[in-house]
Parts: C-alpha cells; sequence; structure tokens
C-alpha cells in the first residue's frame, strides 16, 4: 500500500478534456495528460485491497464487474505513487498487451469494481494507466519482442483487438504468424470502428510498426472467405485463429429502411475515418452530415461517436433515439449492488459536445421508430416515432409498450444506425461448417477456444459476439495460449 490514509487524504481528479468549443473543430484527442504529481496523488488514493475486485473480470448479473485481463491494478498504482514508473510500466505489460489501447477507449469496469466506489469515488485507474503507458513510450521501455523460433507458422484472421492480441502473444513464444485483414489498413474496430478523437491512429499505427518489428507479417486488402478460401490457409497453416469480429449490423425492420439517407452506424463511422487518414476528408469519400438533420437510432458508445463525428461535420442538428428507460443519475444499491457495474446515466463527449451547440441532451428515451418516410425521388426527409413504457407480458417479461397520443415526427436528413450487431458474418463458418451458438457465434468453449475442426481457433467477438475491447485482448491473449499448447504440447502463456 503506498500511503495508507492515501485514500482519506485526498479526492479523486478526473483528467481534463479539450474543451467543446475546441475540439469540435478538428479530429485529435480529447484526452489531455495529467501532472506527475497528480497523477502521483491519484495513486496513492489505492487501498491495495486484501481482494482487488477491480482486477477481477467476472460476470455479474450479466455484466463484466473488474478487468477482464486481471491487470495488476494496486501493484502498480503503489509503483506510481513512488515514481517507480518503470517498474510500474512492467507490472502493467505483464497481463495488457495494449495498455494504450483500453486505457483510451475502455468503459473501466476496473473503477466500476474499486471497493472505494462502494461508499466514495472510485481510483482513477483507467487515467494511470494512461500516464504509465505514454512515458513508457516517451522513454522508449517499449521494445518489440520475438523468442527463439519454433517453426510454426499460424495464420490469424483479422485484425481486430482480438487479432491483434492472439498475433502478439503467439509472436513472442516463437511462432511465425501471418495477419489477414480485408481492409486497407491493420486494427479492426480500433482502426475504423472508433474514431480519430477517441482513438488517434497514430497511436494504433505506433503498435502496429512495433508488431511489424517483432516479425509479425500483415496482408491488407484480403478478405479470407472470398479473397483467398480459409480451407486455404487450414490446409498451409499449422494453425487457424478466426477473429474476424461480429460485424453483422442489427437493422431496424420498419417501412423506409432501404430510402437514400438511411445508413449504418458502423459504415458512416468507418468511412468518415478512412477518408480523413486517406485525405484529411478532401476526397469527399464519407457519409457527410454536413448541414443536415441527423437522427442517431440507438444509445451506446457508437451512438456517441456518431453523434461527435457529426457534429465535427458541422450538422443542423442531431438526435439520439433510445427505445430504453433513462438510467438513474446514481447506482441504485437496491437492483444494481457493488461491485456490479455501476448502471447510470453518463454524459460522455458527443453529449457533451452536442449540449455545448445546441443546448440540449441529444438523447431522447423511451422512444420507438415506426416508420422512416421519404420524398417522391426516394430522400429520407423524416422519421415517424412513439412514446413506450416497459410493461410486463403474461410470461413476465418486459416489453415495451406504446403510448396513445405519443406519436410525434422527426425532420431528418440522415439517419445512423447504432443498435449494435448480430454476430459474425456467415461466409468463413458457413465455409468451414463451423458449429455455432444460439445467437449465431462459431462455437468454441471459452479458454479452450478449439472449434469443430482441427486446428481452427476461434477467439474474441467472433465468438462470444459484441463485446469490450478488453474482452477481445484477453480472449485473444488465452487463444494463443491454447494455441501454443497445441502446437508445442504445453505453452509459457499465462
Amino acid at each position: 500500500m503506498g500511503k495508507a490514509t492515501g485514500f482519506l487524504e485526498y479526492e479523486r481528479i478526473n483528467p481534463k478534456k479539450r474543451p467543446p468549443e475546441e475540439r469540435i473543430k478538428d479530429w485529435n484527442e480529447i484526452k489531455l495528460p495529467q501532472d506527475p504529481e497528480i497523477v502521483k496523488i491519484q495513486g496513492a488514493r489505492c487501498m491495495n485491497c486484501g481482494i482487488p475486485f477491480c482486477q477481477g473480470g467476472i460476470l455479474l448479473n450479466g455484466k463484466v464487474s473488474g478487468c477482464p485481463v486481471h491487470n495488476l491494478i494496486p501493484e502498480w498504482n503503489e509503483l506510481v505513487y513512488k515514481g517507480q514508473w518503470e517498474e510500474a510500466y512492467k507490472r502493467l505489460i505483464r497481463n495488457n498487451p495494449f495498455p494504450e489501447f483500453t486505457s483510451r477507449v475502455c468503459p473501466a469496469p476496473c473503477e466500476g469494481a474499486c471497493t472505494e466506489g462502494y461508499i466514495m469515488e472510485s481510483v482513477t485507474i483507467n487515467s494511470i494507466e494512461y500516464e504509465i503507458i505514454e512515458k513508457a513510450f516517451k522513454e522508449g521501455w517499449v521494445k518489440s519482442k520475438k523468442a527463439k523460433a519454433t517453426g510454426k507458422n499460424v495464420a490469424v484472421v483479422g485484425s481486430g483487438p482480438s487479432g491483434l492480441s492472439t498475433a502478439y502473444y503467439l509472436n513472442i513464444v516463437g511462432h511465425d504468424v501471418t495477419v489477414y485483414e480485408r481492409n486497407d489498413r491493420a486494427g479492426g474496430l480500433l482502426m475504423y470502428g472508433i474514431p480519430n478523437m477517441k482513438l488517434e491512429k497514430r497511436f494504433v499505427e505506433r503498435r502496429l510498426e512495433l508488431m511489424k518489428e517483432a516479425g509479425i507479417k500483415f496482408v491488407f486488402n484480403t478478405e479470407v472467405g472470398k479473397d483467398i478460401s480459409t480451407q486455404e490457409l487450414v490446409d498451409n497453416y499449422d494453425a487457424v485463429v478466426l477473429c474476424a469480429g461480429a460485424t453483422k449490423a442489427r437493422g431496424l425492420d420498419v417501412e423506409g429502411k432501404y430510402l437514400k439517407g438511411v445508413y449504418y452506424a458502423v459504415d458512416f463511422l468507418k468511412a468518415n475515418t478512412k477518408s480523413l487518414l486517406d485525405s484529411s476528408l478532401q476526397d469527399a469519400n464519407y457519409i457527410s452530415a454536413k448541414d443536415k438533420n441527423v437522427i442517431v437510432i440507438g444509445g451506446g458508445d457508437t451512438g456517441t461517436d456518431c453523434v461527435g463525428t457529426s457534429i465535427r461535420h458541422g450538422c443542423k442538428s442531431v438526435n439520439q433515439l433510445e427505445i430504453l428507460p433513462e438510467p438513474p443519475k446514481k447506482r441504485i444499491e437496491k437492483n444494481n449492488p457493488w461491485p456490479e457495474w455501476p448502471t447510470k446515466l453518463k454524459v460522455d463527449y458527443g453529449q457533451e459536445e452536442a449540449i455545448y451547440m445546441y443546448g440540449k441532451d441529444p438523447r431522447n428515451y423511451l422512444v420507438s421508430t415506426k416508420k422512416i418516410v421519404g420524398n417522391e425521388l426516394g430522400e429520407l426527409k423524416e422519421v415517424h416515432t412513439v412514446n413506450v413504457n416497459w410493461v410486463l407480458d403474461a410470461s413476465g417479461r418486459r416489453m415495451p409498450k406504446e403510448v396513445p397520443g405519443s406519436e410525434k415526427i422527426w425532420e431528418a436528413d440522415l439517419v445512423l444506425l447504432a443498435m449494435g450487431f448480430l454476430g459474425p458474418e456467415d461466409t468463413i463458418p458457413d465455409e468451414l461448417k463451423l458449429e455455432r451458438d444460439a445467437r449465431s457465434n462459431v462455437k468454441a468453449e471459452f479458454e479452450l477456444f478449439e472449434t469443430n475442426v482441427e486446428k481452427v481457433f476461434a477467439a474474441g467477438d467472433m465468438r462470444r459476439g459484441q463485446s469490450l475491447v478488453v474482452w477481445g485482448l484477453q480472449e485473444g491473449k488465452l487463444a494463443a495460449r491454447e494455441v501454443d499448447k497445441y502446437l508445442m504440447g504445453k505453452s509459457v502463456i499465462k
């Protein structure tokens, strides 16, 4: 324990963000670094609990509690307090291959499970992690790694969080790793699913360069199952790990869903980032929200990203429609006790920016979309909605019930569907005849990751369904361990 009374003496100090009036003018990172002395004091707030729930990574009531990669949080908090930054970095990377990603985009279930959060403000775990890894890069402590070659070769399909994690761990134990990616850049959702202002792509590229230096090979613009058959990989490699994600977007089954101006959020965000990287948006190869009334259907991080991106385009207005009720402002202990993930209202960066621009939170709760209406040219012009209440049906399930007289028409020039994902695309599973679970994910038991096809493994969202980046990293690590065991009979990956 760095300072026995630190949690009593010091208050939580959140890292600052660039003000909305400044950041909406560019695509640069929102988060600002903290003064090292402030970080030191924040590290002193850690109680070094006898049972560190922060690093538990377990599911409680269907939601993760604590860190899925089991970060050694109390240890590096204490080391930061003592000024031993390099040792803190060494402890950090024991369990987390890419802290520069999680410290920027993870919702921090570790903080939700922090013991201090039961009676006071939790430790600023996420921002301390950010400061450790950025100092490590600045000081040159982050190096590429490669062990003595084993002579075994592995194909990894997909370069998102789970794919990169799988490749990283298989490489450091000496296997020859080739990553196949259908896009023109590696990173998966880290590159094209998360906007630049949340995760600047130079940080993704920084890590990718280290992985290439370590000997990992990347094959771009190659879609496995189309440009090259999956069976060809199975025939030519000692093992194949499928990390292609859960990229089948959830649609909206209403009249007008195919009108011009209705897009999936993932397509909107991907096209924007690609154009930004290719030409600073000068090539116009993206879906522009400029001067448009934007309706985002769906909440969550993706909905927030659509709001922030639309504002930077210069939209006329932006509203989010959410069928669920507004979360409480504070955790309700009776229904959501600590250390469960706290279900409470969060005002994220996109909402902050909308409030600055338009004077109100863009989110509208308990709203169901009835139909989308266009003009005679097939162009979007309106979204028709009705308010709902959630009631129990005869079987005891909660169902939305329409509120009579609550119909509303929203003027709309652009509708973005941010309603999550249904599971992996069918091409690869169908080709290999992989077994699927009830949610269409590739069936492979957690901690084993083996599919029903010899030497084919599956990890990440393709196996578990849409999830957090940090779960992708953990699944990639554990899948790499099982592949290593399969190839070598044992593994040093823990």
